[in-house]
């Protein structure tokens, strides 16, 4: 027995060690300044009346709470101290008592009452989107998001321009690594805006907290969500739903301007758009083609068929080996599949111009390999367009 007693008191000494330097691990990389750089507990407070609403209401139920569990948890320590059966209290032998019953149904209901008035209120608010300056339908596909400025006539996508090296840890990860984005939302301060949210293919969530807002973009469906800003700046944010293998890369950015620069940002897009719709009369050489579809194809197609085009397979198949892509007898083939889709790649005949699917094509049948020596126009790409 006392050999026994001694192997548990050597165990006993060997776990309490242990758990010394767990804790104290803990409390060193809690204490560090990396652990701690972003490091909060409680809801920011954004940057919109509906975000304040928000924190607030979270704040006044936050502290109901914690006085509800001081009252609860004190009278349960006090009872435990005072009626212990150490220094001789007996229990009261009652059973089934109905004042108790009514006394602790109404004093939840009451509470919870008197919690629904506030919350109510910052609901209603929320959702009131009546009176607005402006209207901005927001499209979500794997992985980005398309901005259509109803009342502006401005169209536009906005993909994620994070380095494929930083994604892979071949380079330092900046201070924006997955929330950098080439085309942002654009909006006015000071005026009220109303946003529809839609997605092409699945479930997406347009999600930016500084602003307050969360809105589902569900296939099929138009959801509606308004926010007002009150000072310039940049708001980044992004799909709160799991959309699929891509789900962390898309984010959202959002650029609140001054009136002046926003109408010159409105002006500068309405004169690129007229530009990039001139450019689909042209004819190019190879290499304009060729330099063109690679800026495309690294913004969207890389996603999935990866920069070194050799996908994902089996659901984002190899374009380095692809016989359709090497094989100059099934151009044709090729453009429709870009345009229509096939299988789980989306169609781009919506998204794209001519001249960018004109020159995704010609970059891919040129690239890895490829040299095929097509180059293709956008002439070809609305030819066939009109052929469907």
């Amino acid at each position: 027995m006392e050999s026994v007693g001694k192997v548990m008191k050597t165990h006993k000494i060997k776990l309490m060690k242990q758990l010394g330097c767990l804790f104290a691990f803990i409390a060193a990389l809690l204490s560090s300044p990396t652990c701690l750089a972003d490091y909060q507990l409680n809801l920011t407070q954004g940057v919109t009346s509906s975000s304040h609403d928000i924190y607030h209401l979270h704040m006044t139920i936050l502290w109901i709470c914690c006085a509800i569990g001081l009252l609860v948890f004190g009278v349960m320590v006090y009872a435990l101290i005072k009626h212990r059966k150490s220094i001789g209290h007996q229990a009261v032998p009652f059973h089934e008592s109905t004042t108790i019953e009514i006394i602790w149904t109404l004093i939840p209901f009451v509470i919870l009452i008197a919690m629904a008035f506030p919350a109510t209120s910052v609901l209603i608010r929320m959702d009131d989107t009546s009176k607005s300056d402006l209207s901005i339908k927001v499209t979500g596909y794997r992985w980005y998001w398309q901005y259509e400025y109803l009342d502006e006539g401005i169209n536009f996508f906005s993909y994620l321009t994070t380095p494929d090296a930083q994604i892979h840890n071949r380079q330092t990860k900046q201070t924006h690594y997955l929330l950098e984005v080439d085309e942002p939302m654009v909006i006015p301060v000071g005026k009220k805006i109303k946003i529809y949210t839609t997605a092409s293919d699945v479930i997406h969530s347009w999600w930016v907290p500084a602003l307050g807002l969360k809105k589902d973009a569900v296939p099929g469906f138009i959801n509606e969500v308004w926010t007002k800003v009150d000072k310039p700046g940049i708001y980044r944010g992004q799909c709160a739903e799991l959309c699929g293998t891509k789900h962390g890369y898309m984010p959202i950015v959002v650029e609140a301007k001054s009136e002046a620069d926003y109408r010159i940002w409105v002006e500068n897009k309405k004169q690129a758009q007229a530009a990039k719709k001139a450019a689909e009369n042209q004819v190019y050489t190879k290499e304009e083609l060729f330099a063109e579809g690679e800026k495309v194809y690294l913004s969207v197609c890389a996603m999935c068929h990866q920069p070194n085009g050799q996908g994902l397979p089996p659901a984002f198949p190899s374009l380095v080996s692809s016989q359709i892509v090497g094989n100059k007898d099934r151009l044709k083939e090729h453009i429709h599949n870009v345009i229509y889709g096939k299988n789980a790649m989306p169609a781009f005949g919506a998204q794209k111009s001519d001249l960018e699917i004109a020159a995704v094509i010609t970059y891919e049948r040129n690239a890895w390999g490829h040299n095929t020596g097509d180059v293709i126009q956008p002439k070809d790409i609305k030819a066939l367009r009109e052929q469907k």
